[in-house]
Order: structure tokens, then sequence, then C-alpha cells
């Protein structure tokens, strides 16, 4: 494997992925800790995407035979070691000078998929290549957001097909920020030499001119949101497979599934874009059922040890994704720092599994949750 900079130490008292974001508190300025760990106006849904977690109870059985068992999941025609992703967060180099590719790194030895974000702080060729020889990796996928430019756009898929991703996950929760008040208390804005590098070259969008009875956000910003002709079009660009995250809304998951998408994501952003809109792990049986097994499923939001993971297998998921605390773990130790919450994440849902009587995860179903959902 290719030499991982920045070595460092994990200190021996974080055990849990609770304990990397409690240290990592101690390492982020004011300024960078409010753009990872804060969420939309009041943090409802930022704090309801744990709670939902905690609130599924997990029914034990036992004296069910576990030799042999492993946690192989098969997505998009590949076999994965486990069902762990990082998910696609922006400016890594504001946790840690390796950035992104530290991650990349820390994600190929762990077998770990990775969404590199398009607001990576470093180029997705530069990643590419460091990963993709590495035997045992994960799928490495593109996070895509749709710009006002279409000939931009497609460049940049053509740059992300060329250097060897494996599929586009297409964000389409957020055609505006939400009301960040953490980030605006803390003065948020990126410092010096951190800037998403994979956007240099964005035509700006034309400026709107508008009266006075007009609003800047809808008549002006909104006027090149994406819509579901804009997917359409995204299709037909590119060879890759397509997945759309941020799918909330049965109807939504059942059109992916009409226009022959490729996957969904359920997810809330984090809690960044629509305050008190519903925690993933509520939506997500609902979702899995509107699919019914059309196209794959997968979750984010909240998951903070290997028992959510197991309640999401239950609950329908193809796989999780985990975003904040692998950032936490990349601040901590860089590369190291990753990779210990991957083993950490991956050493529970094995734990979970046995105490479960689940041998692999094809056996979790909803029958594993207490009471069973309805």
């Amino acid at each position: 494997m290719n030499a991982i900079p920045a070595l460092a130490r994990v200190p021996d008292q974080v055990v849990s992925l609770a304990d990397h974001e409690a240290h990592a508190r101690t390492r982020l300025d004011e300024n960078a800790w409010a753009y990872f760990s804060g969420g939309a106006a009041d943090e409802c849904t930022l704090n309801a995407n744990r709670q939902a977690w905690d609130a599924l109870q997990l029914l034990p059985r036992v004296l069910q035979p576990l030799a042999g068992g492993h946690t192989r999941v098969q997505l998009l025609g590949r076999t994965l070691a486990h069902p762990i992703l990082l998910a696609p967060v922006a400016y890594q180099t504001l946790a840690h000078p390796d950035g992104e590719l530290a991650t990349a790194h820390a994600a190929a030895a762990l077998g770990a998929g990775l969404v590199l974000s398009t607001q990576a702080g470093i180029p997705l060729e530069t990643v590419a290549r460091a990963v993709l020889p590495e035997a045992g990796r994960g799928p490495l996928w593109f996070q895509l957001y749709l710009q006002h430019d279409r000939g931009f756009t497609r460049e940049l898929v053509q740059r992300v097909e060329a250097a060897g991703y494996e599929a586009l996950v297409l964000t389409v929760d957020a055609p505006t920020s939400g009301a960040r008040d953490r980030e605006r208390r803390a003065g948020f804005r990126l410092p010096p030499g951190v800037r998403a590098v994979n956007l240099d070259g964005l035509p700006p969008a034309p400026a709107a001119a508008l009266g006075a009875d007009q609003s800047a956000l809808f008549d002006g910003l909104l006027r090149h949101a994406p819509t579901w002709d804009d997917v359409t079009w995204l299709q037909a660009q590119t060879r890759l497979p397509v997945l759309l995250k941020g799918v909330l809304h049965e109807d939504d998951a059942r059109q992916a599934a009409r226009l022959g998408l490729d996957g969904v994501i359920v997810s809330n952003h984090g809690g960044r874009t629509l305050d008190t809109a519903p925690a993933s792990a509520q939506v997500l049986p609902r979702i899995s059922a509107a699919v019914q097994g059309d196209l794959p499923v997968l979750v984010d939001g909240g998951i903070r040890r290997g028992t959510d993971v197991l309640k999401a297998m239950a609950l329908g998921a193809s796989a999780v994704l985990l975003g904040r605390p692998y950032v936490y773990g990349l601040a901590n130790a860089g590369a190291v720092g990753v990779a210990h919450v991957l083993r950490l994440l991956r050493d529970e849902l094995e734990i979970a599994m046995a105490l479960c009587g689940c041998r692999q995860l094809d056996q979790a179903r909803q029958g594993l949750l207490y009471p069973a959902p309805l």
C-alpha cells in the first residue's frame, strides 16, 4: 500500500465513536467545529437522527449457529467486506491537512466504500490514483451536485469516469442551504487554501435582475435548482450507475425506480438542510417498502454504533454511510483516526450480529427489532 502521510496515534482512552467526537472537540477550532458538527436551525433533525437509532431495540437470539459468520454484502454487482461506506463530506482539509487523501487511504485499508464530495479539497484524480490499485478496497464513488452550467457538469462527469470512479451519487436534498445558526454565530468562513478544487473553472451563474417584489431565493438562486428532467439528462451523460442521495418521501423513491436509477440513499443531509425533517431511521422502512427491492436502499444520519448498522440492515438497508464520526477521527489522528473509527464500527457490528444470532447480514430482518415495526 502507498505510504500513509502524517501517521499519528489515537489516544488510548478513545474507544468509541462518541469518544472520537469528544476528543475532536479539543482539536478543531470554533470555525471548523461549527461547520462539521452543526445542523440547521434548532438542530431538531440533527438530534433526532441519533435518538431514532437509540429508540430501536434489538431482540437477542441464543444458541444459534455462528461459526463461519461474516459481514459481507452485495452492492451494485460487487461483494463488499462490510456494509459501511464513508459519506461525502466537504472541505476535509479543515479537519486535517491531508484531508480526503487520508480518508481515502483509511477507507481502502479497511475495505470501506468511499464517496468523494464534489466540494473536496483534494483533486478527484489524486484521490483515485491513491486508492484504486489497492487490493481489498471498497467501491469508490463520486458525489455530484448538478451545477448551473451543464457544460461544466458534463466535463466534471467525464473527469470522474476517466479517473476510474464506479458510481455517481447525486445529492438532491439541498437546492439551498439550511438556516445554519451555529455556523452564523461562529462567523464561519473557509480559511485561505481551503476550497472546492474540483469546481475550479466553474463560470459564475448569470445574475438575475430582480424586481422589488421578487425573492432573491426563488427568483434568483433557485432558477437553477435541478429537477427530475435534470436527473434524466445526467443519466444520458454517463455510463456510471447513478444513485440519488437525500430521499425521504416514498413517492420520490418510486420515481427513482421508474427512471431506472441504481439506488437511493435515505438521508436528511445530516440535519443540515430542513430542520424538523424526520430522522433517517424513521423513514428507512417506508422507503424500503416503497421500492420493494427494485433498487438498493442505503441510509445515513446519526449512525454511531455497530448496533445501528445492524438495525439499518434489519429495516431494509443494503448498506449505511457514515459521516461526521470519521471526520472526527480524521481530526484526531489523520488516516489512522479514520481507520480506527471504521474498525470500531465493524467490530461492534460483528458483536451485535453474534448476540442477535445473525451469522450473516441477509439474516437481518425486522424480527430482530423489539417491538417489531408494524
